[in-house]
């Protein structure tokens, strides 16, 4: 039965019976599709429409028609002038908000919206308004109190540390805790914004954190106002402490032992969390044995229990400037579950055979017993690859292995290549702090081939396994990166197109090797970064979900996330499903125990991964303006990053981002040219676009808002165009719209500078070894 077709029936029968409850089983059976084949179908019709909003489902796996459905929900994104946006669909243009309609939602809330306007085009969403605020993205905020008369019940103020709420008023009321001036305090909202105050809040304070300008507190108020739990209840310490610290002898049965085998683990320096240990060697008939051998976490954290409870709360580790949060208490992520050298470690294997021209032949998945003979680093196997002779006699006995696993690499690499993966290797940058968490350098990391190697036998065990559950038609949970929306792709062609570079395909039906053609055509030349960034803003983000449609990126059919359970949730789900399989077989009894629960994970975690991404990116712009700060005045080469109608974005050869403000353009006055992404003097006709090399000067820094402003030191030097902008009312504003225009600058600044920024994680391409060799693929 065709998907539509099924989820019709299926979205019918359920609203029918809008009262009762129904597992995916019943419904199944009801339909008489019994078979393997038949019950996925069904649950697969299941987590479409509940990710429509059509139905919804229970903790116990049971579905229910929604009786929301007719709306839509999703998160509000708000703007300074009043109005905003709903965020619902990865694919499909927000929903605006007129300032009449927004039911006072304020940044982050979830809603529920009604469609009062259709669009008008396919590139712009339809107008809506706001029905219902379903839960508020600031019922906890963070912020300093400032302390302040205790008229009508108020002892203060707080000034909150989120830029997206600076310019609401937050009264401190005496019902909570009394903070002193100065600390830095967690408040619950009594009262919301609402039509008579719409700019006020008052909140009780419920806990304090320290005071402002102790060490590492800026960065714990992110932490805090990200809401990332890091601090583990004591029942999660006391479950975690009973896990014994070496492996038993009764654990053992059932696993292969290949201890024998010469495993290694690779991995940065100050990695401590060692995850995967990894074997290669070629095999009498010219292929290749590749074995990847992963922490067994799930053998570790129970399902249900509370050490599991709380990983999934927060489903990924988060890697900050000069700290970890980690996924699961250290006694497990450092100790028994962590691959440390020499010494008996339990383990998820994927042994692979691969032939020279990188196809995977063979494949077995199942438990072992393992031990890493190496604790190697990505500094030491690079320089034994590169011929470094006093490394090569200190691991004599490895350096054959290696090479084997270098020509591997070569082979992986070349097969993906071929298929039409895209590589974007964008600078990773290190922030490196002082004892008292201050940024003193940034230094950029280098990936070398041993970064690149570890990268390519991960990819091979995460496409092995999702292909493995794949073909045997049971639910499983699949990483995903789905074909480029058919109206971005073709805004991109034509941006491409207008700097001599066409794309040659139909943009409805692009595929990765198309892109990858075009970045072969552009390297080396000077609009290659341009190109880039225009193609990566033109693509989706990854995330996770129970349907198997591929990874656009990699150019893989098949892809999972397997090989980091001690960091990612995900991956632990995945060990779970090849243990139960292995164990129940893949009838439909046993699909049935995951089943309705696998489109919930993926969700959530997928929220839980872009949670700690937003995090990490705050924190990394914090420092980074905490570096620059006494760097006003000075002169930096940058390039180009974003020009938009307000200003230009520049990145630093550091990675630094900062702002060159339109009204900063004294030069002449400038307009946005949207085709090309471009900003050009309407009298000098000079332009700047995304990849041009500029010269600035640092202007002002701003820690707080994690700001950085610059200006252009010779702004006569950059190209002229024979292109032409309309002029328009109300346009971008250069020397004629005036230079001290600071609170619109901000204003902008504050609504819309983050919008086209590159989101990291938007695909699962490895760009450097960044926060602790994290693997995001």
């Amino acid at each position: 039965m065709e998907l539509e077709q099924l989820k019709s029936q299926l979205a019918g029968f359920l609203k029918a019976n809008a009262m009762q409850k129904f597992t995916a089983q019943n419904l199944s059976d009801g339909l008489r599709m019994t078979d393997e084949q038949g019950y996925k179908q069904v649950v697969n019709a299941l987590n479409a429409l509940e990710r429509q909003g059509d139905i919804i489902v229970d903790d116990n796996g049971a579905f229910q028609h929604n009786e929301d459905a007719g709306y839509i929900l999703g998160d509000f994104r708000s703007n300074d002038k009043g109005f905003g946006f709903v965020k619902y669909d990865e694919t499909l243009p927000d929903i605006f908000v007129s300032p009449d309609n927004t039911k006072q939602a304020m940044q982050g809330d979830r809603v529920k919206v009604s469609i009062i306007k259709p669009s008008a085009s396919a590139d712009r969403g339809p107008e809506g308004k706001v029905e219902e605020i379903i839960t508020h993205g600031f019922e906890r905020i963070v912020g300093t109190f400032t302390l302040g008369s205790e008229a009508k019940n108020y002892i203060g103020e707080l000034a909150i540390s989120d830029k997206k709420a600076m310019n609401y008023q937050v009264l401190i009321d005496g019902n909570g805790l009394r903070p002193n001036d100065g600390q830095v305090i967690v408040a619950e909202v009594n009262q919301f914004p609402n039509a008579e105050k719409p700019r006020q809040m008052i909140a009780s304070a419920v806990e304090t954190i320290g005071y402002k300008d102790e060490p590492g507190m800026d960065i714990l108020q992110i932490v805090y106002a990200k809401k990332v739990p890091h601090e583990f209840p004591q029942a999660v310490l006391d479950a975690a402490a009973k896990i014994p610290t070496d492996v038993l002898d009764e654990e053992w049965e059932g696993r292969e032992d290949i201890t024998d085998q010469t495993l290694v683990t690779i991995d940065g320096a100050d990695t401590k969390d060692i995850d995967d240990a990894v074997v290669a060697w070629k095999m009498d008939n010219g292929n290749y044995h590749l074995g990847v051998h992963i922490a067994d976490v799930s053998h570790y954290v129970k399902e249900g229990a509370d050490i599991d409870v709380e990983a999934y709360n927060r489903g990924t580790s988060v890697y900050l400037t000069d700290r970890v949060i980690p996924m699961l208490p250290r006694n497990i992520s450092n100790g028994i579950a962590s691959l440390n050298p020499n010494v008996i470690r339990l383990a998820m294997s994927a042994e692979m055979e691969i032939d020279p021209r990188g196809n995977i032949v063979n494949h077995r998945l199942h438990t072992s017993v393992i031990k890493s003979h190496a604790r190697m680093t990505y500094d030491a196997v690079n320089k034994i690859l590169e011929g470094d002779v006093f490394v090569q006699d200190e691991y004599a006995n490895l350096v054959p292995m290696f090479k084997t696993m270098g020509e591997l690499h070569d082979i992986l690499l070349n097969m993906r290549k071929s298929r039409g993966a895209i590589d974007f290797d964008a600078p990773e940058a290190q922030i490196i702090v002082d004892d008292e968490g201050k940024a003193v350098d940034i230094q950029l990391r280098e990936r070398g081939t041993a970064e690149r190697m570890i990268e390519s036998f991960m990819l091979a065990a995460n496409e092995t396994v999702a292909e493995h559950f794949d073909q045997l038609k049971v639910p499983f949970l699949y990483r995903i990166h789905e074909v480029p929306d058919a109206e971005r792709a073709k805004s991109f062609f034509e941006f491409a197109k207008a700097l001599g570079h066409p794309v040659y395909g139909d943009p409805s039906k692009v595929t990765p090797a198309m892109l990858q053609q075009l970045m072969t055509d552009v390297e080396g030349k000077p609009e290659a970064q341009m190109i880039a960034t225009m193609m990566l803003r033109a693509m989706k983000q990854a995330k996770y979900s129970p349907e198997p449609l591929g990874h656009f990126g990699l150019g893989a059919s098949y892809y999972t996330h397997f090989t980091s359970p001690i960091r990612r949730y995900p991956d632990l789900t995945v060990h779970r499903l090849i243990k139960w399989y292995a164990q129940h077989g893949t009838g439909v009894a046993a699909q049935e125990r995951y089943a309705s629960h696998l489109g919930k994970i993926g969700q959530d975690t997928s929220q839980r991964e872009r949670r700690a991404i937003d995090t990490e990116r705050d924190v990394d712009a914090l420092k980074k303006a905490e570096y620059m700060m006494d760097k006003v005045g000075l002169e930096f080469d940058g390039v180009v990053n974003s020009a938009l109608k307000f200003g230009l974005f520049i990145s630093l050869d550091n990675t630094v981002e900062g702002l060159v403000h339109i009204s900063n353009l004294t030069d002449d006055y400038y307009e946005y040219d949207e085709k090309h992404a471009a900003l050009i003097g309407r009298s000098s006709h000079r332009i700047f676009q995304i990849g041009q090399k500029v010269r600035i000067k640092v202007l002002r820094v701003n820690k707080e808002e994690k700001t950085v402003d610059f200006i252009l030191v010779n702004p006569e030097s950059a190209p002229t165009t024979e292109l032409r902008v309309a002029s328009k009312s109300g346009g971008s504003y250069g020397k004629a719209g005036g230079r001290n225009r600071q609170e619109r600058r901000k204003k902008e600044r504050r609504g819309q500078s983050e919008g086209p920024k590159l989101k990291h994680g938007q695909l699962d391409q490895k760009k450097g070894q960044k926060r602790d060799n994290k693997r995001n693929f």
